[in-house]
């Protein structure tokens, strides 16, 4: 045992100096180990704590990777990005208010050619993660992803410092402001190879820097704004709620240090799909929307009718380029010019083209371009196109030219076959299609009209009469439905004898259409009659005798507004002979002919039995008042 003579403070003092001094032989002896492990039989440098960063504890195990960590260094000079979070109290801009359309045009009723792009990129949702071109420049305040692996494990978030270096752990500080993303790798893996060996590096770009430009002239919103890295002059100027309806889209100058270094035309874009011009803004730049220039309108038969703004040295060709050009149906050979300053003299012109396609134009001139189908044109000069079927030789659509009759089209279709039926052709023509429907929907509007008005002015005495006049105006209402459901074929009734061998000397139009049946040989008798139907045709026979074979006319028919119709498309009606009760007897003595139809309306106006006698005792009532009153009187 060592014993110790002397006092308690100066043993307690050496304790202290030998303390200190074990530790600092424990740190020689420890550095002296990272220095003998500094190079590894590989190579690699063994994990030892750096004047920057880290490594993780691990590292030390035989064959593992050494791993990096970031350590706060990097964020003591960071630059935080200027689209962070919103200070304390900052305000997010409002939405930009709709377009507003311009004097000239709520004048012309169009629209601005591209104010219909424009707005949907200013309220639709922005592109917040777009893909970084190649010849990006970096700045301070971008951030830099790198991942490192092999020998080496990272996984660092760098931001770019105001010196423009970035802070690898156990590597130090790369210049990197300047360089072009496509340059950044290599100048990362390079400066890391000084450091390790055997590993692989990648580099990205993760939150860009912010960049402040400001946005002057005719914008809806004129002001300073924030925008990323990336971002062109189209996207400050969509920032900004887009040019207003003062602006121009054909004058937007990007100007930097005092001077413009670039001035954007949207038509480039918006015709071409050119967007060189768009260029990439840096700080403080000035992005300046001109006032618009002269603007022209084009109507008519174009691809794109729109308000178009011109440069000076634009002429009509330019504008109906433009304009998409003209439509398939367009008259190419002539447009119309309204310009405002003659609006007090002849206000339009024609222009013949193509002489007057290099023609100037002045701001608020309106060019229409005219359709060549929108008219009816002459049909003496034109082809007529006819369709003949049924019994011909060759059925078919046919060409046939001007002045061809319905003969022409028959000897067209290779004539006429053995069991042709020429008295029933059944000829139809667009245009009297056309003419029909017109008239037929009017005529329907009449009736019904008239339906309304009898069904009003009826006098109705008792809870039975309005019972049945209201299921007769029911019924008469579904009647006036079914008949709108029907439309006009457009036949023209030919005026021909059963006994005619030829068409009548009638001129074609194009989309006719001439059917020739087969000989028939029944009789149809149809209506208010007992057994309604085709009966076979006999010769001599009258339309009686076929009344008498359908079991005649039923108790609600109609028997005096019975009409046939001819297999020609004739009617004959009773009504149109005189002769009153017995004008139904005289029809039924008509001779018949092949292909007739019979028909025996319902009479729609009639009364029971009851109904009549209630009528007339009522009248015999007021017949024997109205008589005792006046005898009344007279004594």
């Amino acid at each position: 045992m060592l014993h110790c003579k002397h006092d308690g403070a100066p043993l307690e003092r050496r304790f202290v100096a030998f303390r200190a001094l074990a530790a600092a032989t424990v740190v020689l002896v420890a550095l002296a180990g990272g220095t003998a492990q500094a190079q590894s039989p590989s190579g690699t440098p063994a994990p030892s704590p750096g004047p920057t960063g880290m490594a993780d504890s691990t590292a030390g195990l035989p064959g593992a990777p050494i791993r990096l960590r970031q350590g706060d260094v990097d964020s003591v000079q960071a630059i935080p990005s200027l689209e962070a979070a919103p200070r304390p109290g900052a305000t997010r801009l409002p939405p930009a208010p709709p377009a507003r359309p311009s004097e000239f045009e709520t004048f012309v009723e169009l629209t601005r050619y591209g104010s219909d792009l424009v707005q949907e990129l200013v309220t639709g949702t922005a592109d917040h993660g777009p893909g970084v071109p190649a010849d990006y420049i970096i700045q301070s305040g971008d951030e830099i992803l790198v991942n490192i692996w092999g020998s080496v494990d990272a996984d660092l978030r760098l931001t770019v410092d105001r010196s423009g270096r970035v802070t690898i752990p156990r590597v130090g500080p790369v210049l990197v402001a300047g360089l072009r993303y496509d340059e950044l790798q290599p100048t990362l893996s390079r400066r890391v190879s000084q450091t390790f060996r055997n590993f692989e590096l990648s580099a990205s770009l993760g939150r860009l820097r912010g960049v402040r430009v400001f946005v002057t002239g005719f914008v809806q919103r004129p002001g300073a704004y924030v925008v990323s890295g990336l971002s062109t002059v189209m996207n400050a100027v969509i920032r900004a709620g887009g040019p207003a309806a003062e602006g121009s889209f054909r004058s937007i100058e990007l100007r930097r240090g005092g001077r413009t270094v670039a001035t954007l035309d949207l038509y480039d874009l918006l015709l071409r799909g050119d967007r060189t011009g768009d260029h990439v803004v840096q700080p403080d730049d000035v992005v300046h929307v001109a006032a618009v220039g002269p603007q022209v309108a084009v109507r008519g038969s174009v691809n794109k009718q729109a308000v178009f703004e011109l440069r000076p040295s634009e002429t009509l060709r330019d504008l109906l380029a433009m304009a998409g050009g003209f439509s398939p149906v367009a008259d190419r050979s002539r447009v119309a010019l309204e310009r405002l300053e003659a609006r007090n003299a002849n206000r339009i012109t024609q222009l013949p083209l193509p002489e007057n396609e290099s023609m100037q134009l002045a701001n608020g001139d309106m060019v229409r371009v005219f359709s060549a189908v929108d008219s009816a044109l002459s049909v003496e000069r034109q082809n007529r196109r006819v369709k003949v079927e049924g019994e011909v030789g060759a059925p078919g659509e046919y060409v046939l030219p001007p002045g061809s009759t319905l003969a022409d089209a028959l000897r067209a279709a290779g004539g006429l076959t053995q069991s042709a039926y020429l008295y029933g052709v059944q000829f139809t023509r667009e245009s009297v299609r056309l003419a029909q429907i017109e008239n037929y929907d009017r005529a329907l509007r009449d009736l019904e009209t008239d339906f309304i008005r009898s069904s009003a002015s009826k006098r109705v005495s008792t809870a039975d009469d309005a019972a049945n006049q209201a299921a007769q105006s029911a019924a008469i209402g579904r009647l006036v439905e079914r008949l709108r459901a029907l439309k006009p074929s457009g036949r023209v009734v030919l005026q021909m004898t059963p006994d005619s061998t030829t068409l009548p000397d009638l001129l074609v139009e194009d989309q006719d259409r001439i059917y020739v049946p087969a000989q028939p040989t029944s009789v149809g008798v149809f209506g208010s009659v007992f057994n309604a139907g085709n009966y076979l045709y006999s010769p001599g026979r009258a339309l009686g005798d076929y009344l008498r074979l359908a079991g005649g006319p039923t108790k609600g028919a109609d028997e005096g507004s019975v009409f046939v119709v001819r297999a020609n498309g004739h009617v004959i009606s009773s009504r149109q002979s005189a002769g009153g009760f017995w004008r139904s007897n005289r029809i039924a003595n008509v001779p018949t002919e092949p292909g007739d139809t019979i028909f025996v309306p319902e009479e729609l106006d009639r009364s029971t039995f009851l109904q009549t006698a209630r009528d007339f005792t009522l009248l015999l009532f007021q017949l024997g008042v109205g008589s005792a009153g006046i005898r009344s009187a007279l004594n």
